[in-house]
Order: C-alpha cells, then sequence, then structure tokens
C-alpha cells in the first residue's frame, strides 16, 4: 500500500518536473529591456571586434551605452568601458593599440582614448562645440571629426561666448530670414556641420570645410573619409543656396592642412550629378574612389547606384546601372576587386559580394535584415548585426569563402527563451491592376488554427520604405501579435526592395494604387486564412502610414470588410498645410509634382481633408509636438474633424517626442495607449 502510494507519488513529482514550462506572450517591459548591439569594428589583428550595447533604463527615463568587444570565435565577451555617462562609436587605430570612442563624460561629446590592452580613458578633444562623429587616417597620424560651428567663426572661444550670451539673454525669440529653419525635432540654432582634421599627436586641429555649408550635410548625405595616403579627406556637402528644397549632395576633397576644395561629382557626358551623392570610399590600393548617387535631382528615393571612379585614368563607372536594386551601404574588400554591398529585396536585408570585373552580383545572406558590416583584415570573412522577427540585432560573423555563419553575441536570449513568439509568414496576391504584391503575416503566441483571430492591418512609413523580417523598437510586430492579433503587414505600391519602378509607383498617386493594394490585400488575407475574423479588423501606420489612416478614414467604403478603428501616428492630412510646415521641401515637390500654387492638381486630388464629409471610423490619432517632418497640427485637424463629424477619436500628444516616440516612459504609455483602444473595439 505504501509503496503503491510513493510510486504513484514519485510519478506525479517526475512527471511535473520533466513537463515543459509554458511560454508566455511577449510585454512591453520586454522590449524595453532588451540591450541593442551597434556598430561591430573589426580589430587590426582580425581577433577581436568592439561594439556598443545600449540599454534602457525606465527609471531614468533614457539609454545607456557602454562598450563591448568579444573575440571571432564567440569567446573572450568583455566590456570595455564604464562610466555614469555614455560611450559610443568605436574605432579602433589603425595599429590597433588604442579604440577611440565618443563620450559626454566631460560635458558634451568628445573623443576619448582607450588603450586597447585596458587602462583608464583619455580625452583627445576639448571642443566647446563637441563632437558629433569622427574616422581615422589610415596612417593613424589624424582623426577627422565633424562639429556644429558658427559659420563665420569656427574659433571655440568665440562659439563659447555666443552660446553663453545667448543663454543668459531674456529674450528667447528666434529669428530667420531664410529656409531651412527647423530640422526633424530642432529648430536651427544658426550653426553649420565643419569637418576638423586633429594631429592626434599635438592636438592641433584645422576647420578644412569652413563657410556656410554643413559638411556632412544636413539630411541624405553622409560619409567622410581619408585617402589611402592619408594627405587628403573626401566628404560629402551640399552647396546649393536653399537646401530645403535641394537632394544635391556632392563628393569633395581637401587637402588634410585645408585649402581649396575639389568638387569630385561633377557634370559629366552622361550624368550632372544633380541628385544625391553620398559614401564616398577608397579601394585600400588607392585606385579608385566609389561613391553612392542617385541620378535624379529632388528625388530622395532614386536609385542609388555604386560608381567607382579611377583615380590613375579619372574614369567614371556605374558598376550597379543593370542591377536592379537600390544600394544602402558598401564596404571595400581588402583586394579592392570586390566590394560588400548592403541591400533590400522583397522584405529582406540581405549582404551581396560585387566583382568589380565581372559586375556579377553573388547573395551573402538573404535571411532576416543585415546591417553594419565590418570587413576582417584578412578579407576572408564579415562581421555584422543580424536580426529577425523573433530576435533583436546581434553579432553574427560570415566566412565569404563557403558562407558559413555563426552568432558571435546572445544579448538577449535568456529574456526571451520563455516568450513564444511565431515566425513571419510570407504571402502575395494579386492586386487590382493584375500586380503582384507581397506581404507578411504573424500569428498570435499560443495559436489556435480553430480559433478566430481579430487582424490589425499595418501600414509602413516613408512611404518609401518596407515591411520586412526584423525586430522593431518602435513597431514591433510580435508585441502587436501577442495581443491575440494577427498582423498582416503589406509593402505596397511605392515599397522598396522590389524594384526601382515598383518604388516609384506612388510617386503622385498616394492614395490611388498603393491605397488599391491594400484593399486588394486586406481581401485576400481574410478569404484565404479562415482563423481572421472579418468582424474584428483594423488597421494602423505612421508617417505615410498615418496618412494611409486618415485616407482610409475617408475612402472606407472601398473595402468589403471594413475595418472597426484606425491608429494614427503622426500621418499627414492636409497635403496644402504639410508642405507649408515641413522642413525638406524637395520631398512633397516630388511626390506631389511641384508646389501646389503651381501644380495644385496632386494636392486636391489626394489630401484627406477633402473627404472629411465621409469620416465615420473611430480612430485615435498620435503626434509628437516636436515632429517638425509633419507638424503636429497635422493631428490637431484630422482629430478636430473626426469629433466635428461625431465619430469616436481619442488624441494624444506627446510634448517632448518628435516624429518617433523614443523615450522609455513615453514609448510604454505609447504601447498601453494603442492597445487598450484596440482591444476596446476589437474584443
Amino acid at each position: 500500500m505504501y509503496l503503491k502510494t510513493y510510486l504513484i507519488t514519485f510519478i506525479m513529482i517526475s512527471a511535473a518536473v520533466s513537463a515543459p514550462i509554458p511560454k508566455r506572450a511577449l510585454t512591453i517591459d520586454d522590449l524595453l529591456a532588451c540591450q541593442r548591439v551597434l556598430a561591430p569594428q573589426f580589430s587590426p589583428d582580425g581577433k577581436r571586434i568592439a561594439f556598443a550595447l545600449t540599454s534602457m533604463s525606465v527609471t531614468e527615463n533614457k539609454s545607456h551605452t557602454e562598450l563591448w568587444s568579444v573575440g571571432t570565435d564567440g569567446n573572450g565577451l568583455k566590456q570595455m568601458t564604464s562610466h555614469t555617462a555614455s560611450s559610443t562609436s568605436p574605432l579602433w587605430s589603425p595599429d590597433g593599440k588604442k579604440l577611440a570612442f565618443l563620450s559626454a563624460r566631460s560635458g558634451v561629446m568628445q573623443i576619448w582614448i582607450l588603450p586597447s590592452d585596458g587602462g583608464k580613458p583619455e580625452q583627445l578633444t576639448t571642443h566647446f562645440t563637441g563632437v558629433n562623429d569622427f574616422v581615422w587616417s589610415n596612417d593613424g597620424q589624424y582623426i577627422a571629426f565633424s562639429s556644429r560651428v558658427y559659420p563665420d567663426s569656427s574659433d571655440q572661444k568665440t562659439a563659447e561666448e555666443r552660446d553663453k550670451a545667448t543663454e543668459q539673454s531674456l529674450v528667447k525669440a528666434r529669428v530667420y530670414d531664410d529656409l531651412m529653419f527647423r530640422h526633424w525635432d530642432e529648430w536651427w540654432d544658426h550653426k553649420r556641420s565643419h569637418l576638423f582634421v586633429l594631429d592626434v599627436q599635438t592636438r592641433e586641429f584645422t576647420d578644412v570645410t569652413p563657410g556656410n555649408f554643413d559638411a556632412p550635410p544636413i539630411a541624405l548625405g553622409e560619409g567622410y573619409t581619408f585617402s589611402p595616403d592619408s594627405k587628403e579627406l573626401v566628404f560629402t556637402s551640399n552647396h546649393e543656396p536653399v537646401v530645403a528644397i535641394s537632394t544635391n549632395n556632392d563628393i569633395w576633397s581637401v587637402p588634410v592642412s585645408g585649402g581649396t576644395t575639389t568638387l569630385i561629382t561633377s557634370p559629366v557626358k552622361d550624368r550632372d550629378f544633380k541628385g544625391n551623392d553620398q559614401q564616398p570610399k577608397f579601394s585600400a590600393d588607392g585606385k579608385y574612389l566609389a561613391f553612392l548617387s542617385m541620378k535624379r535631382a529632388g528625388y530622395e528615393a532614386d536609385k542609388k547606384d555604386l560608381f567607382l571612379k579611377n583615380l590613375r585614368t579619372g574614369e567614371l563607372k556605374n558598376i550597379t546601372e543593370k542591377i536592379d536594386i537600390s544600394v544602402s551601404t558598401y564596404q571595400w574588400l581588402p583586394v579592392s576587386e570586390n566590394l560588400i554591398l548592403e541591400a533590400e529585396q522583397e522584405g529582406r536585408d540581405g549582404l551581396f559580394l560585387l566583382d568589380i570585373r565581372s559586375l556579377k552580383l553573388k547573395p551573402i545572406v538573404s535571411d532576416g535584415a543585415n546591417s553594419s558590416v565590418t570587413v576582417s583584415p584578412d578579407g576572408k570573412s564579415i562581421a555584422y548585426l543580424h536580426q529577425i522577427t523573433t530576435m533583436p540585432n546581434e553579432i553574427c560573423i560570415t566566412t565569404l569563402s563557403d558562407g558559413k555563419s555563426k552568432q558571435l553575441t546572445n544579448f538577449n536570449s535568456e529574456l526571451l527563451a520563455d516568450v513564444d513568439m511565431n515566425p513571419i509568414e510570407d504571402f502575395r496576391f494579386i492586386s487590382k491592376d493584375k500586380t503582384q504584391i507581397h506581404g507578411f503575416l504573424i500569428k498570435p503566441p499560443h495559436f489556435d488554427k480553430t480559433k478566430k483571430y481579430p487582424m490589425v492591418m499595418m501600414v509602413h512609413g516613408g512611404p518609401q520604405g518596407q515591411w520586412n523580417d526584423s525586430w522593431h523598437y518602435r513597431w514591433n510586430l510580435q508585441l502587436w501579435a501577442a495581443q491575440g492579433i494577427v498582423i498582416v503587414a503589406i509593402n505596397p505600391r511605392g515599397s522598396t526592395g522590389y524594384g526601382q519602378k515598383f518604388t516609384e509607383a506612388i510617386s503622385l498617386d498616394w492614395g490611388g494604387k498603393p491605397f488599391e493594394d491594400l484593399v486588394a490585400g486586406e481581401k485576400y488575407v481574410i478569404e484565404n486564412f479562415a482563423f481572421i475574423d472579418k468582424e474584428r479588423l483594423a488597421a494602423a501606420g505612421a508617417s505615410y502610414g498615418g496618412y494611409m489612416m486618415n485616407w482610409m478614414e475617408g475612402h472606407m467604403d472601398d473595402f468589403k470588410y471594413p475595418f472597426k478603428t484606425l491608429v494614427n501616428h503622426d500621418g499627414s492630412f492636409n497635403l496644402y498645410a504639410m508642405y507649408l510646415t515641413t522642413e525638406e521641401l524637395w520631398f512633397p515637390e516630388w511626390e506631389y509634382g511641384g508646389v501646389f500654387w503651381n501644380s495644385p492638381e496632386q494636392y486636391e486630388k489626394y489630401s484627406c481633408d477633402n473627404y472629411i464629409k465621409n469620416f465615420k471610423t473611430p480612430m485615435l490619432v498620435i503626434h509628437g509636438e516636436k515632429d517638425y517632418r509633419l507638424d503636429f497640427s497635422q493631428g490637431l485637424m484630422v482629430f478636430t474633424s473626426l469629433r466635428r463629424m461625431g465619430v469616436p477619436a481619442k488624441l494624444v500628444l506627446f510634448p517632448d517626442e518628435g516624429h518617433w516616440v523614443l523615450k522609455p516612459h513615453n514609448s510604454r504609455f505609447w504601447h498601453q495607449t494603442v492597445f487598450e483602444w484596440l482591444k476596446s473595439y476589437l474584443q
């Protein structure tokens, strides 16, 4: 009797111990707790990779970043900095003896130097106006850095006196006499970004880009680099008189001692280089200067082609002209005959190997989203950031000869080990005009195919952008799915990664074919996925996605299965007002065919305020008051319109946020508000 009881008890306990722990749904606290891996950099000896690691502090309501390194075999993970102030942007010195980085531990961002074998960091710069970014020269003698200074005098004492006078003045008026007077989330402070060359030994520096121009430019252009012999600095700058209407970033060069600048992207027979040119990089052998170039002036979503300039012959060649991808960024291999390209392709951000002789493109990494490539000194492998919808960025390394990959870091694996997340699923459908459209679907945790689930259709911003297989900290598809919702994310006309013609299809047609794609896509998923409840449907989007929420509001009758509610984050509403309050005016002038007083047709046709009389769907309207891309008055307009029409609506404004909601407490509140709103309509 006792033996039988003992055996039964033992079996029950054993079963309980061996039973798998049930997985849970992802939460906003999980998202905030994830550590964010950034900026991997191979050491010059090829044995280690330095990188930055950012953590979010909910208590302090801000982020904090420290520097780490890991061996290329995945061993020897160690923290390299520890300070109350963040340390960012690690860059090894060419000899590998030092690691330079940025930190504001002395007040404002400065360059600091850390011995690679450990020790106390030493402050290298004492620039009153601070340092934004920097690069080493190949010989290690110089560092070039950018800093915002007054254009008529880059003298640091002058800057200090003017800034203190402004701060102490009782008059806080802002005075401007030209465009652009604000950008993204900041008012112009009457300074320009200039490039300085610092002699590492003497600590003396020279402003090599004096004058009333930004280098690098305020938007779209990036990158500056030393020539292989360390005698010149090549950089990007826009010298047009009104940068608010120009994408004409050019490539320039200047001696490291300063002096006359030389325009590299001057017009040639079949290219005027009036579009956006950026990211200059020399080949290791000094034979070529590569850069990315967009052909058309004023079009920020034009195809980015990779150009090579032969520095010995002067020959200029577009080596991706016949490849229908737009290059996001690239890196030279040491052999100087191959490059690694990063490019979007059908919902993935892939890595490719391009041979500059044969011009053949070979996929290296095709799954997920991959970025921040760093090349090993021997050119045999690359390290990069890799993410998918179920995993935040981690550092991976891939051998180029056989394509074998290995994940080197696992900062979030323990946190997410017991979280139930379903992989992203691809689907394709035929739109109204017979064009094939691609989309993604994510099922909620603990999915049961016999049940019915509410659905939220997500519309991305850009509009020239894409939903991809990636982990996102602002619009995380897994977190939305964790609310017990099926997530559908479609890449309609205008999306990137499907060829340039597909991307261009949205210009002059904001509420046309892209809208038809979404209408057809919603019908397709409801009629092909039986687990979607056609009575519990919602849509959400930000920026252009927010515009589309406003457009849907006025055109809900076009849907066979109408949405119960809409979530609009920082979306445009009145295109006339949007033009007059945004900062990068080249964008609406291209997208809508010019200025509205000369070409009103597109503004009139696709301005959502013209369809207020059709408004009937409850909407959550969210906007950042520091959003200068799409002024928060756009949110006020749509909310006023909805309430005046008697439509249920809620307005949420963030006085301390711009186009994106970034602060931890605000992010938590944003998600709670959105999910509570959806729950009230989709239960």
